[in-house]
């Protein structure tokens, strides 16, 4: 039987943080009429939701999605999701329809939902609309409640997570696992300085050889086409 931190815990309202950005968005509008949700709106320095205090949420359209893999601003919103101390999710948001006249190939749009959910390992869900991306944060919410009273989960910042998270990155790079991982964060420090070495620098780690380097310099590289995305315009 649950005890009484536990019961209280799952009738405590679910705290959400909204970006100042998104204020006039369905999803923010419903979910401050939602019961059992409180609402604060500001400037968030990354993502577009806090929810709980434990889950860092990026809402995009499926228009904003190919606007962002465009101009590559996808890849450096998942790596610093990845790293932050909350637990990232991206939720895109519309129909089929949304792309009507969208000229990118649908191949780059799932090359792209590839990099962010197996290499930066960022969960993707998607949405039909406001209605239901409110209701995915908040469920999402109320699942890491659960989750943290079987786990003692804490959310926020855990000793070593961030490290944890920066393998994690790491091992999702190609020919890059374990032992790897490890030893370029020996030597480089950061997740950020791996992903800006040059394949000269790279193979100066024990173990990256010319086509391991060589690889993970085409998976970091920020243009589209580096990703095997042929973008059409």
């Amino acid at each position: 039987m649950p005890g009484k931190d536990a019961e209280r815990g799952r009738m405590e309202p679910v705290r959400v943080v909204v970006d100042d950005r998104e204020r006039g968005c369905s999803a923010a509008v419903i979910l401050a009429g939602l019961p059992g949700v409180t609402c604060e709106v500001r400037r968030l320095e990354l993502g577009d939701y806090e929810v709980d205090g434990g889950l860092l949420v990026e809402r995009k359209t499926l228009p904003d999605l190919v606007a962002s893999i465009e101009d590559g601003r996808l890849f450096r919103q998942a790596y610093r999701l990845a790293t932050s101390a909350l637990r990232p999710l991206l939720i895109l948001e519309g129909v089929a329809a949304d792309l009507a006249g969208c000229r990118m190939r649908r191949e780059a749009m799932q090359g792209a939902l590839i990099t962010v959910s197996l290499v930066w390992g960022i969960p993707v869900l998607r949405a039909l609309d406001g209605a239901e991306s409110a209701r995915l944060m908040l469920y999402a919410a109320r699942q890491l409640r659960r989750a943290a009273q079987v786990m003692v989960f804490r959310p926020g910042r855990r000793p070593h997570g961030k490290r944890r998270a920066q393998l994690r990155i790491l091992q999702g790079l190609p020919g890059v696992g374990g032992v790897r991982a490890e030893r370029l964060l020996a030597a480089f420090g950061t997740v950020e300085a791996v992903m800006a070495a040059s394949e000269t620098a790279l193979r100066r780690v024990d173990g990256i050889g010319a086509e391991t380097a060589a690889a993970i310099r085409w998976a970091v590289g920020e243009a589209a086409a580096e990703y095997g995305m042929n973008v059409e315009h």
